[in-house]
């Protein structure tokens, strides 16, 4: 990826953070030009699994998800008509475990790859990815563990540490002339 461009990101919240019986309950995307989608998603009825610890720190109720969420179907067809070849997120492990579980559901295989955001930063870029993101969660004042907040968070996060890189590797080049 050419890193002047900026990327798409996504975001999950779930009924609870088991690997096993875990859905997704809210997707969040922030496109490359900063426009934010959001969708609850209403439990497919195989899905039983509830945590009201996550519950607590999301702030969305089961109730919330069967009145006011999208069908799995519609989610995944929206995802794939948004989203181009790639789609970066920060917890990898648990977003393709989330976004599988979604697309499954809904028989739907996604148009998109879902990749680590660490796949498109350096070492460095890696080391500067968690103060970085503190210090947007707390410049943005959004609240944190929505979907839609969560992957905006991520792209401006993105973007200051590209920037701090950038300027980085300007400040060795005139140091080394």
């Amino acid at each position: 990826m050419n890193v002047s461009e900026s990327p798409a990101f996504i975001d999950f919240e779930a009924s609870s953070l088991d690997l096993i019986a875990s859905y997704p309950i809210e997707v969040g995307v922030s496109l490359p030009d900063g426009t934010l989608h959001s969708w609850l998603i209403a439990p497919h009825v195989l899905w039983q699994d509830w945590s009201d610890s996550a519950e607590a720190i999301h702030g969305i109720s089961r109730d919330t998800l069967c009145r006011e969420g999208h069908e799995v179907r519609d989610v995944a067809h929206a995802l794939n008509e948004l989203l181009g070849d790639a789609v970066y997120c920060d917890a990898w492990t648990f977003d393709s475990f989330w976004l599988h579980r979604l697309f499954r559901a809904a028989r739907i295989t996604p148009t998109f790859v879902l990749e680590s955001v660490s796949s498109i930063l350096d070492t460095h870029q890696v080391q500067l990815w968690a103060e970085v993101r503190q210090q947007v969660i707390e410049s943005l004042g959004l609240p944190v563990h929505r979907a839609a907040n969560d992957a905006l968070i991520l792209q401006e996060t993105w973007r200051r540490v590209m920037d701090q890189g950038a300027h980085r590797k300007a400040e060795v080049r005139a140091a080394r002339s």
